[in-house]
Parts: C-alpha cells; sequence; structure tokens
C-alpha cells in the first residue's frame, strides 16, 4: 500500500513565515537543503520521521500542526494487472520482479536479467597501466564534466535503484563493487565519496557503527541508514536437499560458495559456524568465493552450488528459497566534509522519497522506515 505524496495537507510554508524564518534558515535547522523545504512545501515531498520531528521542533511545533491527512484520505491498494509473460523463458516465482511493456493491446512481462549482458557504460580506456603502479593512462571518449557524479563503493545491489531515482535531479551515482571492509578502507583513503557497509558486531549485535568507530577518528564520518535488510541461506528453487540452515553446511552432500574475507556475509558465515561448532575445513566449498550476493546467487541458480550466505533480494531475484538468519542495517558512511555537496544533499534527500522507498522494498528483504536516518 502506498500514499501519494499530495494526499498529505501541509502547513510548513505557513507556519514558517509566521514564525519568520527564511528558507534557508530552517533547512539548516531540520538538517536538510533548501531545495527539499521548497518540495515540502510545495507538496511534492515528504519527510520522513526525524526530519518531521525537527521541523516542528525549529517552528516550536507539534507535527501534526505541519502535515495531516485530509479528512477522506483513503489508503490506495498497489493496482493488480493480468499480463502476457514473454514466452522463451522460464517462468517467474511469485515475488520474483518483472519489467512491464505494452505492446499494441497487450501488457507484456518480461523477467529483467540479473546478469548485464551488454557492454557498460564508460568514459574512457586504459592505455597503459604499469604493474604494481596505482596510476594508468586513459584516452578519453568525451569532455564530460563529471563534478554532479558520486563514487560509491559497496555491495549492496539496491544502491542500483538509488541510483535510478538519483538521475532525475541530474546526479550520478558511480558504483565500484566492494564488500563492507573494503569499502571503508577506500573510504579511510579518501578514495570514494560514499562506503556501504553491513558489518555487524558480535559482542554488542549493533550494525557498523563499532566498526566505524574502530576504523574512523571521532566525528570524522557521518553515517546514514540506507535500510534493513534481510540475510540469509539461499537455496534452489524448492530447497531439494532441505537444507534447514547453516548446522547442513557440513553435511558431505552440501556444497556452498563463500563470499571473498572481508564481505558482512562471510563474517555472518563464520560467526555460526562458531556457535555452531562447526570446523570450516568441513564445510564443502567453504574456500570457493563469488564477489557479491549476486554473484553468489547466481552460483546457486547454475548449479554450482547448493546454497550460499547472501540477502533475500537477491535469493528472489532468481526466484530461488531463502532461510533468514538475521536482519541488519546497510548503512552509508560519508566524510563529514562531504555532507555539504549538492549531490550528497540531493542523495539524502531521495532517501526520504516515497517512490524511491517503495521501488526498494518491492524487492523483498527491504524495510525503508529506517532509510535517510542519521545515525552517527
Amino acid at each position: 500500500m502506498t500514499r501519494k505524496p499530495a494526499e498529505i495537507e501541509n502547513r510548513l510554508a505557513a507556519l514558517r513565515h509566521k514564525r519568520g524564518f527564511s528558507a534557508a534558515e530552517l533547512a539548516k535547522a531540520a538538517g536538510v537543503s533548501r531545495q527539499t523545504i521548497y518540495a515540502m512545501e510545495a507538496g511534492s515531498y515528504v519527510p520522513n520521521t526525524a526530519v518531521a520531528l525537527k521541523l516542528a521542533r525549529a517552528l516550536e511545533a507539534c507535527v501534526e500542526d505541519l502535515f495531516a491527512l485530509p479528512e477522506d484520505f483513503t489508503v490506495r491498494e498497489l493496482r493488480t494487472d493480468l499480463v502476457t509473460l514473454l514466452a522463451g523463458a522460464e517462468g517467474p516465482q511469485p515475488g520474483q520482479p518483472v519489467e512491464l511493456c505494452r505492446v499494441d493491446r497487450r501488457t507484456i512481462a518480461v523477467v529483467p536479467s540479473p546478469v548485464p549482458w551488454y557492454f557498460p557504460s564508460s568514459d574512457a580506456v586504459v592505455t597503459s597501466a604499469p604493474a604494481g603502479s596505482a596510476k594508468a593512462q586513459v584516452q578519453v571518449f568525451h569532455g564530460e564534466e563529471t563534478g554532479n557524479r558520486i563514487l560509491i563503493a559497496g555491495c549492496d545491489p539496491g544502491i542500483s535503484v538509488l541510483a535510478r531515482h538519483i538521475r532525475a535531479a541530474g546526479i550520478e551515482l558511480v558504483l565500484a563493487h566492494r564488500n563492507s571492509s573494503q569499502a571503508l578502507g577506500l573510504l579511510k583513503e579518501g578514495s570514494v565519496h560514499i562506503a556501504g557497509t553491513h558489518l555487524r558486531d558480535e559482542a554488542s549485535g549493533e550494525s557498523n557503527i563499532p566498526e566505524i568507530g574502530r576504523v574512523f577518528p571521532r566525528h570524522s564520518v557521518a553515517v546514514i541508514s540506507f535500510a534493513v535488510w534481510e540475510e540469509g541461506v539461499v537455496t534452489a528453487r524448492g530447497n531439494p536437499k532441505q537444507i534447514r540452515g547453516v548446522e547442513d553446511f557440513a553435511r558431505p552432500d552440501v556444497t556452498m560458495v563463500n563470499r571473498e574475507a572481508g564481505a558482512g556475509s562471510r563474517i555472518l558465515l563464520d560467526t555460526w559456524l562458531k556457535r555452531l561448532g562447526i570446523d570450516r575445513r568441513n564445510v564443502r566449498g567453504y574456500g570457493h568465493t563469488a564477489q557479491g550476493h549476486l554473484p553468489a546467487a547466481w552460483h546457486v541458480l547454475s548449479q554450482a552450488a547448493d546454497c550460499c550466505i547472501a540477502t533475500r533480494a537477491a535469493a528472489r531475484l532468481f526466484g530461488l528459497s531463502f532461510i533468514p538468519l538475521v536482519s541488519e542495517r546497510y548503512d552509508l558512511a560519508i566524510r563529514r566534509h562531504h555532507l555539504n555537496l549538492p549531490a550528497i544533499q540531493t542523495l539524502l534527500d531521495t532517501l526520504s522519497r516515497s517512490s524511491f522507498r517503495q521501488e526498494l522494498e518491492s524487492l523483498g528483504g527491504y524495510d525503508t522506515r529506517v532509510a535517510g536516518e542519521r545515525l552517527l
């Protein structure tokens, strides 16, 4: 179920003028951009809970004084349509995403390929890369300005959804696929704007904050929540080997595919193996790795492995079975001196947009109620 932003009545502009605040002053108090204030006042943008509370505090009002549902408000059910599945591929499973296209009088549903079978977009080609050097010569195709780009390292495929939504504002996300530990390392050396991470502290059960505190000096990094996701055991469709959990990874008839060292999924697996008293040497496939949630799930789909540790969304994308192990937060770590960059502000604003949240949650296993909340 969704709610259109226009269905929220707001008196933000009237109360702001009454209190004598400029848009810039109120934006600073709420921790958002001036453009976001104007968007909220126009009714095209609905703030998350944290921003609404900050606005109310700054204006010495209640949230209900600023935003309210109309008396005739009704929750709109998502529309259900009957469509035609494109022939020539295995039928999708319930929950699996499809793309829709109108062809004459029919609506055709196509299961999108999780593997990009096309040439990726690029700006240049490498002409010289000396062995062992961190520098390379490149031949640039065109002279496009790259100042509207944000470089983000991480392993969550859901960032691609954010990239699509932020593109409408003229901002490009350049996605570098790295595991959580690698992403934080790149942020520490100043090579990326944002590091995505899901490293769970076993002692406290807290996601990311303890590890970030160990890697970075105090107050040098801001942490913004992206979503809470489910991570667990991905098995073949229908779970033909009746795998119940990590305890079955030690069975001689079960082969897994692991994640690389430093990945949050591998750390989660090691934690469970230790808890269950299972020697990793008794786990078939422990030394065979895949670089990411989707590549790991692909190994299961292609029958190269019986199982892996990945997110529910990865399992759902391939129509595979899923056994949940843990819900954890995926966060975005940002150097504080980058927070005021216009492109970063646009990204943070996008996290609170209902259209972005709805699409990410539709993938399955994502809870976006925390999206955009500043944790550190």
